[in-house]
């Protein structure tokens, strides 16, 4: 299935939830108070947040007084500009070799997304290695082997219980003496009352800094996009001990609420690196804003 199918098929309920209405909006002719006001309304009914849909109105708002546009369909194209300009904050480019920090609360397809994105490294023929980084969760070592050995690639784990920041010191390690290409760190994934599981994050991250061997280092939070605007106080918490690069947001076919994307990107001026766009191991995709736009309206 093509890249641009799965995402399609993947924000199916999101389109089905906001073509009707925007259709609606964009067939009433006037651009007039009520059209803004209506327009914000459907945007925070989406998940786009309040604060992000109000800064889009208002930019729309502007966009149309500015270029003199009276017209309903003129002022779609131009909403379509202003929300793709939007997702394009910060984007990330991984560069080789890479060292890639997995962080986020358990439920939301950490180890899944960890494993997905082995393959999606091993199909561009990278050298992978996968880092057992939580130690804290029963069976997550061994969950994450299951997924090296669907991969192929090499895991570096230590048994359960073990100091998360050992295991990490020697995977960096192994990696440097293996010219490994991408090195993948799972870490613990509680978050409620676990404030020692969140130092351990910093604790790792500074690991990595005093052991890399000049890699390109890189923080993704992942998310599940059913959660809606709960994924965006994980992003802050998380913000409060490690430096996130980007976002990997799980589970987007599952929602309706898709245009949590967009309160993402402008809340925290973070870029979505991948989307789950369905159940198999194939399917993590690189994020790009133009297809996302193109498939919402």
């Amino acid at each position: 299935m093509g890249l641009f199918k799965k995402i399609m098929l993947a924000l199916a309920k999101t389109r089905e939830a906001l073509k009707r209405k925007l259709d609606a909006l964009f067939s009433g002719g006037e651009l007039n108070d009520d059209f803004f006001e209506e327009l914000e309304n459907i945007l925070i009914s989406s998940d786009v947040g309040v604060n992000t849909s109000v800064k889009i109105t208002q930019d729309l708002r502007e966009k149309i007084r500015k270029s003199k546009q009276k017209t309903a369909e003129s002022a779609k194209i131009l909403l379509k500009q202003i929300i793709e300009t939007s997702l394009q904050v910060n984007p990330v480019e991984i560069n080789f070799p890479a060292i890639i920090t997995i962080v986020g609360v358990n439920g939301v397809g950490k180890t899944t997304s960890i494993g997905k994105l082995a393959n999606y490294f091993k199909k561009q023929k990278k050298e992978v290695c996968l880092v057992a980084g939580d130690t804290f969760r029963a069976g997550a070592s061994d969950q994450l082997t299951e997924w090296a050995n669907r991969n192929k690639v090499k895991i570096v784990k230590h048994s359960e219980g073990a100091d998360a920041g050992a295991v990490v010191f020697d995977g960096l390690a192994s990696a440097k003496a293996k010219k490994t290409d991408v090195l993948i760190v799972d870490t613990a994934g509680r978050l409620h009352t676990k404030t020692n599981l969140m130092e351990e994050l910093g604790k790792i991250d500074r690991i990595i800094d005093r052991e890399n061997y000049g890699a390109n280092k890189y923080c993704f939070i992942v998310l599940d996009a059913t959660t809606g605007q709960n994924a965006l106080s994980q992003i802050k918490i998380f913000k409060e001990y490690i430096k996130i690069d980007g976002i990997i947001l799980t589970k987007l076919d599952g929602t309706a609420k898709g245009g949590v994307v967009l309160a993402i990107a402008n809340e925290f001026n973070l870029p979505v690196v991948f989307v789950g766009v369905g159940e198999t191991i194939e399917d993590l995709e690189p994020f790009n804003a133009k297809d996302f736009v193109d498939n919402i309206f």
